[in-house]
């Protein structure tokens, strides 16, 4: 199984290219937390991870995330090689990301959700933000309306929890 789990904070806006076929490629990298300690110092360190996403998902996620912003990501990680411009073998690790998640909230970043193509995975389905609505975000118009006998909170502080 070729499963990888991380949470970080994205380093700097995506960066969209195209293949020479027309397909999107996204590529952006979260700062993710590594704890340490020792007896004299205590505190954070952080690992810069480069993410990869291609077609749907890379134009959502130019689209919707910045810098700054807080993303849960299920990836599969590539390895690879080529010879450099010296004749030395560069080896490769690239993170492919399957699923996406907005984890910040509504009041922190202006908005939630996040972005899947399959069943499954890093929380199951998501779903885009409110405002990814349209047939570019492969997203209904308008949300399902409420079922019957529930209400719906407006409000974050509205929440129990």
């Amino acid at each position: 199984m070729n499963v990888v789990l991380l949470t970080g904070n994205l380093a700097r806006d995506p960066e969209k290219t195209y293949t020479t076929s027309g397909m999107a490629v996204t590529r952006f990298t979260i700062a993710v937390n590594r704890n340490y300690s020792k007896k004299t110092e205590g505190g954070q360190d952080a690992d810069f991870i480069r993410i990869t996403c291609f077609d749907k998902r890379a134009e959502f996620v130019e689209k919707y995330l910045t810098k700054g912003r807080k993303v849960g990501v299920e990836a599969r990680v590539q390895t690879g090689s080529y010879q450099g411009k010296d004749g030395n073998t560069v080896y490769t690790t690239d993170f492919i990301a399957n699923n996406i998640e907005f984890l910040d909230s509504k009041r922190d970043a202006g908005g939630g959700g996040g972005f899947s193509d399959g069943g499954g995975g890093f929380g199951g389905q998501f779903a885009a933000p409110p405002d990814a609505g349209g047939p570019e975000a492969g997203m209904p118009d308008a949300p399902p309306p409420a079922p019957t006998g529930f209400a719906e909170i407006d409000d974050d502080d509205d929440m129990p929890f």
